[in-house]
């Protein structure tokens, strides 16, 4: 005679044990990438937001002015709305590369006046012209990450002092120029 019986073994129990365990690891494992993907994300945003908030800013409060009044350095933070970010600015010169040494290594050189020209240029663009960095920086676990943005500022009023009454632009003071950056790594310039 036959018994039947009802419900399930030991083994058919222990499979289906294993079987939902996969599954469970899979998706947890899948939920924990997506939610690092997205703070990553949002982190990204928050810094690309603050280094062109603050960029603006900037740019709106030199406008106008001289690039002398730019300062070397500044800092500040983001208030308490971002308390684990805070920025630095950074200002030098711009330094034109010296064409004299290559015009005057061509065959026949280069004549006087145009030597001449070049270094008034050089001038010229060193006083008219000041390289600005923006940094911020974002304190991750145990170490701060900086991030960089550099953009040009332009006195269009500079005078050019070349001989013959050539002189500056007439339209508004200084502005910004095209500006390079990097909002990964903090490997900017």
């Amino acid at each position: 005679m036959k018994t039947q019986t009802k419900g399930f073994t030991l083994l058919e129990v222990l499979i289906a044990m294993s079987i939902l365990t996969m599954v469970i690891v899979a998706v947890s494992s899948t939920w924990s990438g997506n939610f690092n993907r997205v703070r990553k994300i949002n982190f990204a945003n928050n810094v690309s937001t603050l280094l062109e908030r603050k960029m603006v800013e900037l740019e709106t409060k030199y406008k106008g002015k001289p690039v002398a009044e730019i300062p070397e350095e500044e800092a500040g933070d983001f208030g308490a709305d971002y308390p684990q970010y805070r920025w630095a600015l950074t200002s030098q010169e711009f330094q034109m590369p010296d064409l004299t040494a290559l015009l005057t290594s061509q065959e026949g050189g280069a004549d006087e006046m145009l030597i001449t020209m070049i270094k008034q240029v050089n001038e010229f663009v060193s006083k008219a012209v000041k390289e600005v960095t923006l940094t911020v920086f974002v304190k991750a676990s145990q170490k701060e990450v900086p991030y960089k943005i550099t953009t040009y500022f332009v006195d269009w009023e500079q005078d050019l002092g070349l001989p013959g009454g050539a002189g500056g632009g007439t339209t508004g003071g200084g502005g910004s120029g095209s500006g390079s950056g990097d909002a990964g790594g903090g490997t900017g310039k």
